[in-house]
């Protein structure tokens, strides 16, 4: 004969020790109506307390196949095995369903990996403007060309072969030109200040500065003291030669002011058919032996040709053959 304690609220067999009901979690006492010790014979028990649990001995060992492929939960409050379909522990009456608040102060342990340090990446930007492919520069040197490197853009034709190298030492990130053909270009983010020879893109347009004329040249006499009669000459501070595909030099831009302005209309130099340059793009500023490239806050950008090794910040823009890629640094 088996002896425990019955729940008031379900009806529910509980072991002698119980403080809680293990089915409902309702506090147990001798001194409440049903919760006596009740003696379980072979009879079955009344209708009204066939509840989950509450059966006779030989049921319970019946049942106990049942309870085993239920399995047994350890009480995460005082360590006493519960079954695993209770919602109560029997022994101190802790929801079963809900994990035990660590105790204060206490943190849980985060699984031990290697910190990944950050790395640069190069974003290529597709025709519509949007973000394609995305290259994760995890060594020092990253060749990209049309044949060569681990950049490759194969269908290009306005790269070279080997074409530039982003190289990635010190925590920091440079891209040299590797001897192409058409070179590199940066987006500049401030005023830049040029050389004759120095090129530069606007849209479509690849433009080169040139040397003034010297206002001297060919005003002398021939050998036979006679003048070379033409227009007379007008003192240029600016003049920038138009470069055609090819490598052909095309239109030629000249100016006294000290200031020439490019776009697609209104300007010193306009490109009605450019697509890619916005009204007022850029200008150049001539000062006492300096040129200065700006641009006008246009919507695509100018770019300098790089002569040398250059360091990139996040955000920088890069432009080769006809890929465009932007410096992701984070």
């Amino acid at each position: 004969m088996d002896v425990g304690l019955v729940c008031d609220s379900c009806d529910f067999f509980n072991a002698m020790t119980a403080v809680t009901c293990a089915s409902c979690g309702t506090s147990l006492s001798l001194g409440s109506s049903k919760s006596q010790q009740r003696p379980v014979s072979g009879m079955p028990a009344p209708m009204g307390s066939m509840q989950s649990g509450s059966l006779p001995a030989q049921a319970q060992q019946a049942a106990a196949p049942a309870a085993a492929a239920v399995g047994l939960r350890k009480c995460g409050n005082c360590g006493a095995e519960v079954a695993g379909d209770f919602k109560f522990c029997g022994a101190c009456g802790t929801r079963m369903d809900v994990t035990p608040a660590a105790p204060q102060g206490e943190r849980k342990t985060q699984f031990f990996s290697a910190m990944q340090a950050p790395r640069p990446k190069l974003i290529l930007i597709k025709g519509d403007g949007l973000d394609g492919s995305t290259y994760v520069l995890g060594g020092t040197d990253h060749i990209a060309g049309r044949v060569e490197g681990e950049l490759l853009f194969p269908d290009d034709p306005l790269l070279s072969p080997r074409h530039a190298n982003f190289i990635y030492r010190d925590g920091k990130l440079v891209v040299a030109d590797d001897g192409s053909v058409n070179g590199v270009f940066i987006r500049i983010r401030a005023p830049m200040a040029l050389k004759p020879g120095d090129r530069f893109l606007v849209g479509e347009q690849l433009m080169q500065v040139d040397t003034p004329p010297d206002e001297d040249a060919g005003v002398q006499p021939d050998a036979e003291g006679t003048h070379f009669f033409a227009s007379p000459r007008t003192p240029v501070k600016l003049r920038l030669v138009q470069i055609l595909r090819g490598g052909q030099g095309g239109r030629i831009y000249a100016t006294p002011s000290d200031t020439l302005t490019m776009g697609r209309e209104g300007n010193d130099i306009n490109f009605p058919d450019d697509p890619f340059i916005s009204g007022r793009h850029a200008q150049l500023k001539a000062g006492i032996g300096t040129i200065t490239l700006i641009d006008n806050g246009s919507k695509n950008g100018t770019f300098m040709r790089i002569a040398k090794e250059t360091s990139l910040d996040h955000g920088d823009y890069v432009f080769m053959g006809q890929q465009l890629l932007r410096v992701e640094i984070t």
